[in-house]
């Protein structure tokens, strides 16, 4: 059984409080760093060793990045929440945050879904370093394609995102959801279908994520908020789902060093987050699919030949 030690927990936790907002996969990087760093690392840290806690013990650090986008959005969710509530108990939904709050619902039931009823699988029986190495490399081919793909694809906002007449009263994220509120339904589960590939560790979820949402006509900007919104339920829910067995008997000894480590995730993605939502005002994913490319390639080749 792996536990972590609170320099583990603690290096986990930094790690994973950015990759898992960065489009470079928090899953990939925790599976290819401690395999590349060897020795105690490698063993504690393998997610896919018979009887291991370290996949609970990761995704458990996951809550704490939730907590961080909802810290850094709460504003926003204050409005969905406030959105999906008036939505129900009046059965209509016209407003902007009504919209909004209810496609990030149909967005998140696709991989809600999958991650049940896959996530053991893909995690444990693909979470070794060179398949791992693989989907990091075809995940900055993805972004790459994206930015190529996209029509007029230079990141900053189209003609048609421009504030229209009387808009000039919202401020930027209620601009922003008002974008994003143009979509459909079915373009929204599209968008939160994407995720279910960030079950395959080296696939990131935020680079799918924002990636189907340029391809569905949003901006850079509207695509990585709409990722974040989205992120928020979904790692939150599956923390929550890996909690239990950590607060039980087989969690002894391991509660310290997590709360170490969901403390350094927290700040660590709260950190991403806001150097993200400006890096996304005018600029786009081609750093993220040169680094996903060569990392994975420059893995695959240690990995093969080790």
């Amino acid at each position: 059984m792996s536990v972590l030690t609170y320099p583990e927990a603690i290096g986990v936790g930094l790690l994973q409080g950015v990759t898992e907002l960065f489009p470079v996969s928090s899953l990939g990087h925790s599976i290819l760093i401690p395999a590349l760093l060897g020795g105690h690392w490698q063993h504690d840290l393998d997610v896919s060793a018979d009887g291991s806690l370290y996949l609970n013990e990761l995704v458990g650090l996951h809550l704490a990045t939730a907590l961080a986008l909802v810290v850094f959005f709460w504003r926003d969710w204050v409005r969905v929440i406030r959105g999906l509530v008036t939505s129900i108990t009046q059965r209509r939904v016209r407003t902007v945050d009504q919209r909004l709050a209810w496609l990030i619902v149909v967005a998140c039931i696709p991989v809600g879904v999958a991650g049940i009823a896959l996530d053991k699988v893909f995690r444990t029986t693909l979470g070794k370093p060179v398949p791992t190495a693989i989907f990091l490399a075809l995940n900055g081919i993805v972004l790459f394609v994206t930015e190529q793909l996209r029509r007029g694809g230079t990141g900053r906002r189209r003609a048609e995102d421009a504030v229209k007449p009387g808009e000039e009263h919202l401020s930027p994220d209620e601009l922003s959801d008002l974008r994003i509120t143009r979509m459909t339904m079915r373009q929204a589960v599209t968008i939160g279908a994407a995720q279910i590939l960030a079950l395959l560790p080296g696939i990131s979820r935020s680079g799918t994520t924002i990636s189907a949402g340029i391809f569905k006509g949003l901006n850079h900007e509207d695509s990585a908020r709409f990722a974040f919104l989205l992120a928020t339920p979904v790692i939150g829910g599956a923390a929550l789902l890996k909690l239990p067995p950590l607060l039980g008997p087989e969690g002894n000894g391991l509660r310290g060093p997590l709360l170490a480590g969901s403390v350094a995730a927290f700040v660590a993605a709260y950190l991403a987050t806001r150097f993200l939502v400006r890096y996304f005002e005018n600029r786009t994913l081609i750093p993220f699919a040169v680094y996903c490319t060569l990392a994975g390639l420059g893995s695959l080749a240690y990995f093969t030949v080790a």
